[in-house]
């Protein structure tokens, strides 16, 4: 396999905040080198702060890092304008957290899920309207579920509404932030397959954010651990959950509930 995603020595700070003198900077990302196989799913895990988010935002160029470099299928994406990156955005989108705060409740669901095809112009109106309804069908949801507001659906429901919008412009690269953390444990399953059947449909590249190593071990390829904003290690998702070796992923993986029934 080759390299989707290539990432070398990239470094997120945020900015100096006010009532926090003593550290005029945080910096969340700490040089992190990574590739991404055409394909595969990566899973970038770590505690609560480690800097997972950043550096899966800072790759799409949602924040923008302080150095290093992104290539994205050979190009360089922190030189990317106009243009060039309104087309980078379309190969590459993210699945976010939390549905309820990424969805406009305002808007009805079709409208969320064709506004990516209206601004990339991919199709004229009665073929955006028929996308829709076949990629809502895609995510286990309706036609008819094109006329409500997300507030009528449930947790799942609204990720899977997401999940379609993300694949309305046809990406090739999912960035998807703890993207079923906040599903109860039945529907984050349902969602794990969801992901895993459009990934062999679609032929998708997946870096799939978490904090719970429980979630990553039925989906990923591959296991980078992130720590104080460095990866700490990364292996095949087999030889890490057989034989662990750093110390945050034994402590994320001695998290793991488990159960004597």
């Amino acid at each position: 396999m080759s390299a989707l995603l290539e990432v070398r020595d990239l470094v997120v700070d945020y900015a100096p905040h006010a009532t926090a003198a003593r550290d005029p900077h945080r910096r969340a990302v700490d040089g992190v080198s990574l590739d991404v196989m055409r394909g595969e799913t990566l899973a970038l895990v770590g505690e609560s702060g480690s800097g997972k988010t950043s550096l899966g935002r800072a790759v799409l160029r949602l924040i923008e890092p302080a150095s290093g470099s992104v290539r994205f299928d050979g190009t360089d994406v922190r030189a990317l304008r106009g243009v060039g990156l309104t087309r980078f955005r379309r190969r590459a989108q993210v699945v976010f957290q939390d549905p309820k705060a990424s969805l406009d409740p305002r808007m009805r669901v079709g409208d969320i899920v064709r506004e990516g095809i209206d601004i990339h112009a991919l199709a004229p109106r009665a073929a955006a309207d028929r996308r829709v309804v076949r990629l809502l069908e895609e995510v286990g949801l309706s036609a008819a579920d094109a006329v409500r507001v997300p507030h009528e659906f449930s947790g799942g429901e609204r990720q899977r509404i997401a999940i379609a919008r993300a694949l309305a412009v046809e990406p090739e690269f999912l960035v998807l932030d703890e993207a079923v953390s906040a599903l109860d444990v039945l529907v984050r399953r349902q969602v794990l397959d969801l992901l895993a059947a459009l990934q062999a449909s679609r032929g998708l590249t997946y870096l799939f954010i978490a904090h719970d190593l429980a979630l990553v071990e039925r989906i990923a390829t591959r296991v980078a651990v992130m720590q104080q904003g460095r990866i700490v290690e990364c292996a095949p998702s087999a030889t890490l959950f057989g034989a662990p070796s750093s110390d945050a992923a034994r402590a994320l993986l001695a998290a793991i509930p488990r159960f004597p029934w």
